[in-house]
C-alpha cells in the first residue's frame, strides 16, 4: 500500500494567554476510515505555543518518513510563518528576537521528515474537525494534570 495522504487539523488554546492552556488534534488518513484524536493541556503557556505545538504533536504521530500530510490550522502565526518561508528565515539567523525557538527548532527537524503542506482555515467557523480541535485544546486546558511548557515557563518571554 502506498503512502496514504494524512490529514491533520489542529488547534491550540490558552484561557489569559499566557495562562493555562492545551492543543487539540484531529487526524485523519484520507481514503480510509481511520481517525485518532490527541489532546494535551499545559499549567502556563501561550495560545501561539499551543497552536504550534498541536503541529508538532501531530506530525509526531507519523510512523513513515516522508508520509505526505496536509496541516489544517486556523494559526496564521503557524501557517503564514511556513507558507511565507519566514521560519526558514528565522532559521538562518539563529531564531535571534524570535519568540518560540525551541518550538520550531522542534518544529523543523520533524517537518523535514515529511511532506508537509498546510492549509489555513478560519477558526470559529464551522468547521467540523476545527471545532473538535478547538474543544478538545479548551478541555485540554481544564484538564487536572496539567504538564509544564518549560520551553515557556523557563524562558525569558
Amino acid at each position: 500500500m502506498h503512502n496514504p495522504i494524512v490529514h491533520i487539523y489542529t488547534d491550540g488554546a490558552a484561557r489569559g494567554n499566557p495562562g493555562p492552556g492545551g492543543y487539540g488534534i484531529v487526524m485523519e488518513w484520507v481514503g480510509t476510515s481511520y481517525k485518532k484524536e490527541f489532546s494535551q493541556g499545559y499549567r502556563h503557556t501561550t495560545n501561539n505555543r499551543m497552536e504550534l505545538l498541536a503541529v508538532i504533536e501531530g506530525l509526531k504521530k507519523l510512523k513513515k518518513p516522508g508520509t505526505p500530510v496536509l496541516v489544517f490550522t486556523d494559526s496564521k502565526y503557524v501557517a503564514d510563518a511556513v507558507q511565507k518561508g519566514w521560519v526558514f528565515n528565522w532559521e538562518k539567523k539563529g531564531f535571534r528576537d524570535k519568540k518560540n525557538p525551541d518550538l520550531w527548532q522542534e518544529f523543523l527537524k520533524i517537518y523535514r521528515q515529511h511532506q508537509v503542506r498546510f492549509q489555513w482555515v478560519k477558526g470559529h467557523n464551522n468547521h467540523p474537525q476545527n471545532e473538535r480541535c478547538d474543544a478538545l485544546a479548551v478541555a485540554a486546558s481544564k484538564g487536572k494534570r496539567l504538564l509544564v511548557d518549560a520551553g515557556y515557563e523557563n524562558s525569558s518571554v
